[in-house]
């Protein structure tokens, strides 16, 4: 295929005339001239294809393709098309390498100090002063030689290494699994996508990988296309282009002005077929990633995948192709400094900026992404309180660490040189600096204690095993924050067809020939001439890619491909011994005249047929009461059309299709008229057409109630959510399927409205909309009719931006049309149908059902308030072990001059606290009873009172164990004291006895934790969490490993059973204790109400969102773990303060900024998720910048 470089601007298109002999795989078309064809646009391109091939047929038969009957399914002459035109596929880029994940969870600044810190101490440690004279340095080394213990110095440093190899080890280990499931998601999204092409004559469904070159496809509104073509047959056909152009205007394809369809643009209306001219890289979006450098470019230039985004790996927005992750695709983010051109215009223009620079490399992007990725989106809710917990912690732990050096610092000087009076030699200098390094590393060790650098892990690793496990549930997340952002859902503005109904139509009513028949009629009770007009208007003009299949075994139910509504019809025609198929066969879609198709604004569909007279016949079909008021004649019994007045339109709304919707009937009127041949009628006049027309027939259409849904319903109704139905359906039949469902009950005050009267109600004078007036219907409304999908948006964010109620509402939405991508964006979730769902509504979704069903949305609110439960016990636990640890190296470093914990002992129980611990509480799997509660709000604290009441009750009870074993525990257990060891001395007894006593009563309190609500039996369900079992077990079983044969390393001497019965037992008193604690009362602890909110970042208002967010985010910008912030000290601190306090002075914050304007914005946000700091996370070069958080493979799940 020649050198496709970066750029296809230099190809040579071979003259017409050239022998083909030049043509590539004897195709009578290279790719270059394809690729160059597929360039030009309206005009030009028609004048090219005229030059070039004289038509479209022409080109058809030079790649060897019928437009009638497509390709042959001979799997030679597919793959010898892949050779030649490459394959509709991007190649991922490579994985991060293990080696990689570790060197990234080296970066972690806390972790660099101790490592240094290790190696002083290791050098220092060889170090003996000369001739052995250490007497003159005073008594500060006396003690270690007696022992003979001096050469074991080394073993503490060693040791502090080990352990800081191990963190860093489970973290990468942590990253690779996650890295790994998101891969594997990704993979299944993308094998999910599928589009309709003519094989052998007939249509079928092929994963979007397997098109070719020279594939007829047929497409449709709501269709992403996933590869380049040329128009063959099109009907009403407008595009979206602007994820290439950035020009929002729809554009009109026809054959005859401008047929060129591009990768990666969405059919906003009409149908058509076009043969695929270019796949992967050599399509528009092909090219323009070849110029984002995605992939390796080598292999690139053959294949490509229309969903640019295959290769952006982990990230797994791209539920069907992304078109244009294009942008998104390119992984690191070039694009993102230009994120707020993008918003104003698109993609496109922003790719146009700087395509060529990221081919180059990634350093500048680095940077540029870096000052860029300053949050786009509002961070969910879970992830502000909890960085802004983070920092709060933090800055604690880094005061606690500071003071702990100092002092234990003056102490040592004042004691030595002042009160013992002795002189600083030089030759002892090293001796003092071995001191010093150990105080440090006490600090550190403090601080490392300190900063809970769990928390993202927890986050993380709950986030994706929730993800994981709601796949089983029909729940395919693609932002991983909409999961948690789920449990604090207050609304739910739920679609009737499909969602709430199991989208199985059938007419079950009609009316005809002035009679209305409760059952189908048999032919003979029909007038012939009706019984032809009506299978020719229903056969014609219903899209032809809606068909009715024999069911797939005996006794089944005839499959319905295609449009619901349609098959329903199509059902009709078959019931009333009509056969659809012969009409299509007498009038192929080629012959249409015009088609006018549907949409929301229409409401109906128009299809002219050319009669064999010459004369055109229209067939209509459409909304009942809005066609109805276009008809001005109607058929008779005897099959002849009578006036129409407006008194009969009324009688038979009254007398027809009132009491049809009223039984939940969906109504749809069919109807046609006669045009003349001469004079033409103006076609582009849709009013004049589409008006005098002939009432056929009403018929109405059941669609029944999915059996779970009344009760998945009630659930949420008693779990506080609000169900509303939003639906383009008439007002009777809403209400009736909202009385069905249990939206409503019968004495309850609500409010059921259509699109008209809540326009009315919600826009002043000037037609402008009102909060206020929204404030006032929307609390009640339960139902909105005929709506439009500007009305959907509009509900939903006045539902988002309302202040009438203190908490602010959490919105979910579901959709499954094109012009439902506002409202999906708009909503705090956006719930997208997998079945019914066009490619544009699943890509502004967050959540996409895989069933379509309502009652998976409340399995989705189960794990989402599993999450935030499952956070809050791991919060529970770790905030009383901070408590705990950093008091204990506190005291005990002012009262005895050492950490009676030492460095090692304190990495292991970082480790069991941070990595295991959030292990084990993060997978506790959701119960019912998560759904018997109000939905917490958005500013609720994250510690509640019980929490905070659990958390310093444990604390107390630990802390007088460990002062009580630590100042008279050598009495108590009759052994030496521990205390004031001098350096490099053997492991005492003593302090092990404190080390293992505190391990112990951590791991029963780990117990304690799995209940936040303070309840009793906290053994409940533990062994339905076998991951929580085994856990708390190897935890114990490393845990003798370490206090028996630890030695040296981690400063443990062997215990003997009675010692370890005594631990056991006053670990197993965390469990008596934690009843003791759950039998206060909680309302009677007033102080610790403070406590709650203080501690927690609850306050987390829309408008404090624009100040935490600058906070936020520099702190996860460069928190590598929650921890390089504290380093930067009290500067950056101070920094924060003064752009907090800037933001307060510069006015609120548009609430809710969920989804950016732009979709590049929107692409490239998904990756933000757990921490923005680093932003896509691709997969070979996701941007493994010192301080980028270490949890960076979320990001790139969302």
């Amino acid at each position: 295929m020649g050198d496709l470089g970066n750029s296809t601007v230099d190809f040579h298109p071979k003259k017409p005339g050239m022998d083909k002999g030049g043509h590539e795989g004897d195709f009578g078309v290279t790719v270059e001239e394809l690729c160059s064809l597929m360039e030009l646009r309206g005009p030009e391109a028609l004048q090219k294809i005229q030059e070039n091939y004289t038509d479209t047929e022409t080109l058809c038969h030079r790649l060897k393709t019928s437009p009638a009957d497509g390709l042959s399914d001979n799997p030679a002459d597919l793959e010898k098309r892949r050779q030649v035109f490459g394959m509709n596929f991007i190649p991922p880029k490579k994985p991060k390498t293990f080696l990689q994940l570790v060197w990234e969870a080296l970066q972690d600044v806390t972790l660099i100090i101790l490592e240094i810190a290790a190696i002083i101490s290791l050098g220092l440690s060889f170090y003996q002063p000369p001739g052995g004279d250490t007497e003159a340095c005073g008594n500060v080394s006396a003690g270690a030689e007696e022992e003979g213990e001096a050469e074991a110095g080394w073993i503490e440093g060693a040791a502090i290494l080990l352990s800081v190899l191990c963190v860093v080890l489970v973290t990468a280990f942590n990253d690779w699994s996650k890295e790994k499931q998101f891969r594997g998601l990704q993979s299944r999204i993308e094998q999910e996508q599928r589009f309709a092409v003519v094989r052998n004559g007939t249509v079928i469904q092929i994963p979007v990988a397997e098109m070719v070159v020279g594939d007829i496809a047929q497409i449709k509104y709501g269709d992403l296309l996933p590869a380049d073509g040329v128009l063959i047959q099109g009907n009403d056909l407008k595009i979206d282009e602007s994820s290439l152009t950035g020009e929002s205007d729809h554009v009109r394809k026809s054959i005859a002005k401008d047929p060129m369809l591009l990768s990666g643009t969405h059919v906003m209306e009409g149908s058509g077929k076009m043969l695929v001219t270019a796949v992967g890289v050599n399509s528009q979006t092909g090219i323009i990633f070849t110029l984002l450098g995605a992939g390796e470019v080598e292999e690139e230039k053959k294949d490509c995948k229309k969903e640019a985004n295959s290769n952006s790996s982990t990230q797994f927005p791209s539920v069907e192709a992304k078109d244009h992750n294009i942008i998104n695709g390119k992984q690191d983010g070039t694009l993102e400094n230009n994120q707020n051109k993008a918003k104003k215009q698109d993609e496109a223009v922003a790719m146009e900026m700087q395509p060529l620079k990221s081919a180059e490399g990634g350093e500048v992007e680095e940077k540029e992404k870096k000052k860029s990725s300053v949050a786009k989106k509002e961070k969910s809710v879970l992830q502000g309180k909890l960085t802004k917990l983070a920092v709060q912690i933090g800055k604690a732990g880094l005061v606690m660490s500071a003071i702990t050096v100092i002092i234990l610092m003056l102490y040592f000087v004042i004691e030595t040189f002042v009160i013992q009076g002795v002189v600083w030699l030089t030759e002892c200098t090293p001796i003092y600096v071995q001191y010093f390094v150990k105080f440090f590393i006490i600090g550190v060790t403090v601080l490392v204690v300190a900063v809970p650098e769990g928390l993202p892990l927890a986050v993380t690793i709950s986030l994706a095993y929730s993800v994981k496990k709601m796949m089983k549930d029909n729940n395919l997340v693609r932002h991983l924050d909409a999961c948690e952002t789920m449990g604090n859902a207050t609304a739910i503005c739920s679609d009737k067809t499909g969602t709430l109904t199991t989208n199985r139509m059938t007419v079950v009513q009609i009316y005809i020939g002035d009679q209305l028949f409760r059952n189908i009629p048999r032919p003979d009770q029909i007038n012939p001439k009706t019984l032809e007009l009506i299978t020719s208007a229903i056969s014609v003009n219903c899209a032809y890619t809606s068909k009715i299949i024999a069911a797939d075994k005996e006794g089944g139910l005839p499959k319905q491909v295609g449009n619901k509504t349609e098959c329903a019809l199509l059902g009709l025609v078959l019931d009333l011994k009509q056969e659809y198929q012969a009409v299509r066969e007498q009038i192929p879609e080629e012959k249409l005249y015009k088609v006018y198709t549907f949409n929301s604004v229409r409401k109906s569909m128009s299809t002219v047929i050319q009669m064999p007279d010459g004369s055109f016949r229209l067939y209509s079909k459409g909304a009942s009461e809005i066609l109805l008021t276009k008809c001005s004649f109607v058929l008779g019994r005897d099959g002849e059309a009578r006036a129409f007045r407006p008194r009969d339109k009324d009688e038979m709304v009254k007398k027809v299709i009132e009491p049809m919707a009223c039984e939940g009937l969906r109504t749809i009127c069919i109807a046609y008229r006669e045009f003349p041949a001469d004079p033409m009628p103006d076609w582009d006049n849709e009013t004049d057409i589409v008006s005098n027309l002939i009432c056929i027939t009403v018929v109405g259409i059941e669609d029944p109630v999915r059996a779970e849904v009344p009760e998945a319903i009630r659930k949420c109704q008693r779990a506080g959510i609000t169900v509303r139905m939003v639906t383009g359906d008439n007002i009777n039949t809403a209400r009736a399927i909202a009385a069905k469902c249990g939206i409503i009950h019968p004495g309850d005050d609500f409010l059921c409205m259509d699109g008209k009267e809540f326009n009315r109600r919600i826009r002043n004078e000037k037609g402008e909309i009102e909060q206020e007036r929204i404030d006032k219907i929307w609390p009640k409304l339960r139902v909105l009719a005929r709506s439009s999908p500007t009305d959907k948006h509009t509900l939903v964010k006045g539902i988002i931006d309302s202040t009438i109620v203190e908490q602010r509402q959490v919105v979910a939405v579901t959709g499954d049309g094109t012009n439902d991508g506002p409202a999906l964006k708009k909503a705090d979730v956006g719930f997208a149908m997998g079945i019914a769902g066009t490619d544009v509504a699943k890509e502004a979704s967050d959540i996409i059902l895989t069933d379509d069903n309502f009652s998976s949305i409340v399995k989705a609110v189960m794990w989402g308030r599993n999450v935030y439960d499952s956070i809050s016990k791991f919060l529970q636990f770790q905030l009383t072990v901070n408590v705990v640890a950093v008091i204990v190296a506190f005291t005990g470093a002012c009262i005895t001059q050492d950490s009676p914990l030492k460095a090692v002992q304190m990495l292991w129980v970082n480790l069991i606290m941070d990595t295991f611990a959030s292990l084990a509480l993060a997978t506790e799997p959701p119960t019912e009873s998560l759904l018997l509660r109000k939905p917490y709000g958005r500013n609720n604290p994250l510690i509640s009172t019980t929490m905070m009441k659990n958390i310093l009750g444990h604390a107390v009870y630990q802390l007088i164990i460990i002062f009580t074993l630590l100042f008279v525990g050598e009495r108590i257990f009759d052994i030496d004291s521990g205390r004031n060891a001098p350096l490099h001395s053997p492991p005492s007894e003593h302090y092990t006895i404190i080390f293992n006593t505190f391990v112990l009563m951590q791991l029963f309190n780990e117990i304690n934790a799995r209940k936040i609500h303070g309840e009793r039996n906290v053994f409940d369900g533990i062994f339905s969490n076998p991951i929580f079992c085994s856990i708390v077990l190897g935890t114990f079983a490393i845990q003798i490993v370490i206090v028996q044969f630890g030695g040296k390393p981690f400063s443990c001497s062997p215990l003997n059973v009675e010692q370890w019965l005594w631990c056991l037992f006053v670990g197993m008193g965390e469990l008596v204790w934690g009843q003791v604690i759950a039998s206060v009362p909680t309302h009677q602890l007033k102080c610790l109400k403070e406590a709650g909110h203080g501690s927690a970042p609850d306050m987390i208002m829309d408008e404090d969102l624009a100040e935490d967010e600058e906070e936020i985010d520099h702190a996860e910008r460069e928190l590598r773990r929650g921890q390089i912030l504290w380093f930067r000290g009290l500067n950056r601190i101070q920094t924060q303060m003064e752009v907090v306090s800037t933001f307060k002075r510069s006015g609120s914050f548009q609430g809710a900024a969920r989804r950016r304007s732009s979709v590049l914005s929107q692409l490239h946000d998904v990756t933000n998720n757990s921490t923005p700091s680093h932003v896509v996370l691709s997969t070979a070069n996701a941007t493994g910048a010192p301080g980028s958080e270490s949890l960076h493979s979320v990001n790139g799940t969302s």
